[in-house]
C-alpha cells in the first residue's frame, strides 16, 4: 500500500495563521518533508515546528531559492525522496510557505508525482492577503482587476501590466526596489502605494512608499498598490 503525499500551505510566518486541517494532517502525519536553502534555513518548518508530532520524521529537500538558478536536478531528487517514503506506505506532508499552488514550491513536486501516487493539497493563506490585512489595505473590490506582478520582471514588463490594472501586488521586492520605485513614480502611483516587509516574521513593518528611504528590501517584502488609493474609493 502507498502513502498519501500532502502539499501543506503553512502561511505567510505566523505559526497560528495554518489552517484547522493543516494542523490535523501535520499531527497525524509521519514524515514531514520541508524545502532548505543553500545555508540550511528552513523557514516551512519553523512555523510548522509547533504543529508536529513528537516523533515525526523530518525530511529535508536542499533546494536554491535564487531565481536565476535551475532546481530541476534538486525537484527530481526530493520528488524521488518523498516516494520512496510513500512507497513504504508513510504518508508525507511537504510544507510550502504561504500557499502550494500560489508561487510556490510544491507545485514543483507536484507537476512530478501527479499520476504516480495519491496527492493532496491544503490551501494555506497567502502572504498577499496577511500583508493586506497588517496594512489595513484591501486589495480589491466591486470590478477591480488585480494583477500579482513578481519584481524580477523587466521594467517595461511591469510598466505595461501596471497600465491596465486597477490594483496590484509586486512581489519579491528585494534587491529590485529601486526598479519598481522608477515604474511606480513615472505612473504617479508612489503615493498609493505600500510597502510590507517580513509579514507575520520578526523585523515586521509597514511602510507608505512614499516614506520609504531603503535601496533594497527583504526578499519576503512586497508592495501593494491601488489606483484608487483605497479600494472602497
Amino acid at each position: 500500500m502507498s502513502g498519501r503525499l500532502y502539499g501543506v500551505g503553512v502561511g505567510p510566518g505566523d505559526p497560528e495563521l495554518l489552517t484547522l486541517k493543516a494542523t490535523r494532517i501535520l499531527k497525524e502525519t509521519p514524515v514531514v518533508a520541508y524545502p532548505t536553502g543553500e545555508d540550511g534555513d528552513a523557514m516551512a518548518l519553523a512555523i510548522a515546528g509547533p504543529h508536529l508530532s513528537p516523533g515525526v520524521i523530518r525530511l529535508p529537500l536542499p533546494l536554491t531559492f535564487d531565481p536565476r538558478a535551475s532546481n530541476d536536478d534538486a525537484y527530481d531528487s526530493a520528488a524521488e525522496a518523498i516516494a520512496g517514503h510513500l512507497r513504504q506506505g508513510r504518508d508525507v506532508a511537504v510544507l510550502c510557505l504561504g500557499d502550494p499552488f500560489l508561487f510556490g514550491s510544491f507545485l514543483y513536486l507536484f507537476a512530478r508525482l501527479a499520476g504516480r501516487v495519491e496527492i493532496e493539497v491544503v490551501p494555506g493563506i497567502t502572504s498577499l492577503t496577511a500583508c493586506a490585512a497588517l496594512a489595513g489595505r484591501p486589495l480589491a473590490a466591486r470590478g477591480d482587476s488585480l494583477v500579482v506582478l513578481p519584481a524580477t520582471r523587466d521594467e517595461d514588463d511591469l510598466m505595461r501590466l501596471l497600465l491596465v490594472c486597477d490594483a496590484a501586488v509586486i512581489i519579491k521586492v528585494g534587491r529590485h526596489l529601486a526598479k519598481v520605485r522608477r515604474v511606480l513614480d513615472n505612473l504617479a502611483l508612489t503615493d498609493q502605494a505600500v510597502c510590507v516587509e517580513r509579514a507575520g516574521l520578526d523585523g515586521q513593518r509597514v511602510v507608505p512608499l512614499a516614506e520609504l528611504e531603503d535601496d533594497k528590501m527583504s526578499y519576503f517584502a512586497m508592495i501593494l498598490v491601488h489606483r484608487r488609493g483605497r479600494a472602497w474609493a
